[in-house]
């Protein structure tokens, strides 16, 4: 099987990542000159990139698969073809699950997936991320900015705060069904709502609506999938929360000048989308805008639309069109700053409203009760105790046995 140790690509700069040995499970699929690194989001695997998979490289069988060895022969790295890299993130899947939450940042996982490029002797790639593995593929463009050809980013909000998700009676109603779902076949029926649109949900294929289709399938996947350690899992949980783009950072990229496409989801009720317009807007004129019809996993639900701006952007990158012309945002806006307000300003929530909210991340986080990690949730604002006790009390009801490895991603299980 194909791993990657960081540690043998690391020069040692201070991150006990450098140092522990980490290994990253990886798959390469396709041949040709363009490469594409695809960076998969909180809790997911690396073949949650299916559609996008097949979409770029013509097919889903892995090159390390022996059996389509002699079917690859003529193969080469010449012409238009397309190799495309997935990989499991540290915390998950097949690769290595490091114990300390210090050891999970966006940082330390995109300077994984900068190992993995040396490790394939990729100097550059187009980097496509989706939510936090959006959060990594911006953090490594800011990081190596001339090792990127593009950046797509898909689903993406600036992490901390921005990962809240809107307040609204349908968010309210998943959180408070996600409270007392007590098996697979409840969590399934929550899930869907929270992946996807309710019009993409009730449409019908043949006889049965797409709802009772997926719903089968996630039953099935919940039910089979192996489960994310709590190690990998808070980790993963403390990348997003302490994720941030710093001016200098968001400036390195626009200085170089690669084309990027932010993808999103108009109903996404997990990552707000005008969280991510505000990002596209810092990343003016590189950056171009792609709202579509769809939810959080818009890249499963509006496959072709996604998989065609995924191939634009590579055409744009090597036809070097101006920047002037990609993008379709204006300079000046302003985007979401209602939305800031709120959340910033947390520490007036009512105390009845607090546990409620709690409930809320706790269904798109899968949060453990740990009231340390909740200590920075609201602008470091320490709980009182009477506070940690009702949280407790909101949470001990349906308090999860384990972590479940496929809630943001149930279609997509290993190997």
């Amino acid at each position: 099987m194909p791993f990657c140790n960081v540690s043998s690509y690391q020069n040692g700069d201070g991150d006990e990542s450098d140092i522990n040995g980490t290994n990253i499970f990886y798959r390469t699929y396709g041949q040709g000159p363009v490469k594409v690194l695809l960076i998969i989001g909180f809790a997911g695997t690396h073949d949650s990139w299916g559609p996008q998979i097949k979409g770029l490289a013509g097919t889903v069988i892995p090159n390390d698969d022996e059996s389509t060895a002699g079917d690859r022969s003529n193969e080469s790295d010449e012409g238009d073809g397309v190799e495309v890299c997935a990989f499991d993130n540290r915390g998950m899947g097949r690769s290595s699950v490091p114990t300390k939450k210090s050891e999970y940042t966006t940082r330390i996982m995109a300077k994984d997936a900068i190992a993995l490029m040396d490790h394939l002797g990729w100097k550059k790639a187009h980097v496509f991320g989706h939510s936090m593995g959006a959060m990594i593929a911006c953090k490594l463009g800011a990081m190596v900015p001339n090792r990127v050809l593009s950046l797509a980013l898909l689903n993406v909000t600036g992490g901390g705060y921005e990962c809240i998700p809107k307040l609204d009676s349908q968010t309210l109603s998943i959180a408070l069904r996600f409270l007392r779902a007590k098996s697979p076949v409840q969590r399934a029926a929550v899930d869907l709502d929270a992946h996807y649109s309710q019009e993409y949900l009730e449409e019908y294929v043949g006889d049965e609506t797409r709802r009772s289709i997926l719903y089968q399938q996630y039953v099935k996947s919940i039910s089979s999938t192996g489960m994310q350690s709590k190690h990998g899992f808070d980790g993963q949980i403390n990348a997003c929360w302490t994720h941030e783009m710093s001016r200098k950072e968001l400036g390195s990229i626009c200085a170089s000048r690669f084309h990027i496409s932010v993808i999103h989801g108009r109903y996404d009720v997990i990552a707000q989308l005008c969280h991510a317009k505000k990002l596209a807007e810092k990343l003016y004129p590189s950056a171009r805008l792609v709202e579509l019809h769809g939810g959080h996993l818009v890249s499963h639900e509006k496959t072709e639309e996604v998989n065609a701006a995924l191939l634009e952007l590579i055409k744009a990158s090597k036809s070097k069109i101006s920047l002037h012309e990609w993008t379709n945002l204006h300079k000046k806006s302003k985007v979401c700053k209602a939305t800031r307000i709120s959340f910033c300003k947390t520490g007036s929530l009512s105390f009845m409203f607090k546990p409620l909210l709690l409930g809320i991340l706790f269904f798109f986080y899968g949060l453990s009760v740990d009231v340390a990690l909740l200590h920075g949730l609201w602008a470091r604002r320490k709980f009182s105790r009477e506070e940690k006790a009702a949280v407790r009390s909101l949470l001990e009801v349906d308090k999860p046995k384990k972590h479940q490895s496929c809630y943001f991603y149930p279609l997509c299980i290993s190997d």
